[in-house]
């Protein structure tokens, strides 16, 4: 494990028990976030194989279980202490797999109808997210999807600061406290943004057909792309 890898572990482990209870009060766009990837994943499927890189608690998976509730689910995320909350949210489903590894070097057995990420591959340098993605298109079946919900960076300086600026004054009125947007902030400094507009070519790059953004709010943004 590197050390960029090792340092995003241990934040993560110490938040475990908060994490979800602070998903609405730190995503101002919290519905649409979650739940406009959700509604994009048409399958014809009724058991989709779906992987959720850098799953965290399973969240994110938590919504597209609602849509497939046969969904075969693979979760894969460094914090063991995230992924022992997901095996109790799932618990009352047979077809999951828990992978406590780093996603990015973890070598996968099969293919996949869906892959998803939330809020995790920002954690990663320019050239390893490059190599997610062109990862994540040669995990999928034929015509499968790939979905992105994560912070981006402002197209320019000036912009960032308004979206940050922004995104401060909302969760200061969501009620957070200050004790525990500090502690967020304190966590983003290890953060490495990419641009919109940068990953989408990054992701046509990888070899995706369809590749656009779904949704944008500020520095929230869901980034699709499909294996045709």
């Amino acid at each position: 494990m590197n050390k960029d890898s090792h340092q995003v572990k241990v934040k993560f482990d110490e938040i475990a028990d908060k994490y979800d209870q602070q998903r609405r009060m730190l995503i101002p766009s919290f519905d649409d976030f979650y739940g406009i990837p959700v509604a994009f994943s048409g399958q014809s499927r009724n058991a989709p194989r779906i992987l959720d890189l850098g799953a965290g608690t399973g969240l994110f998976s938590s919504f597209f279980v609602e849509k497939y509730p046969d969904a075969e689910l693979t979760l894969i995320d460094l914090s063991s202490n995230m992924m022992d909350i997901a095996k109790v949210r799932f618990s009352h489903l047979s077809r999951v797999e828990y992978i406590v590894a780093d996603y990015s070097a973890y070598e996968y057995s099969g293919k996949f109808d869906i892959i998803i990420s939330s809020l995790s591959i920002h954690h990663l340098e320019d050239a390893a997210k490059q190599a997610i993605y062109a990862k994540a298109y040669s995990l999928l079946e034929d015509d499968g999807l790939f979905i992105n919900a994560d912070q981006v960076l402002g197209s320019t300086p000036a912009i960032h600061r308004y979206y940050e600026e922004t995104w401060r004054a909302a969760v200061l009125c969501s009620g957070l406290s200050q004790d525990n947007l500090d502690l967020a902030l304190e966590r983003m400094k290890i953060d490495k943004y990419a641009t919109v507009e940068s990953q989408l070519g990054w992701l046509a790059r990888a070899g995706f057909t369809d590749v656009d953004c779904l949704f944008k709010h500020y520095n929230f943004a869901v980034l699709t792309g499909r294996r045709a």
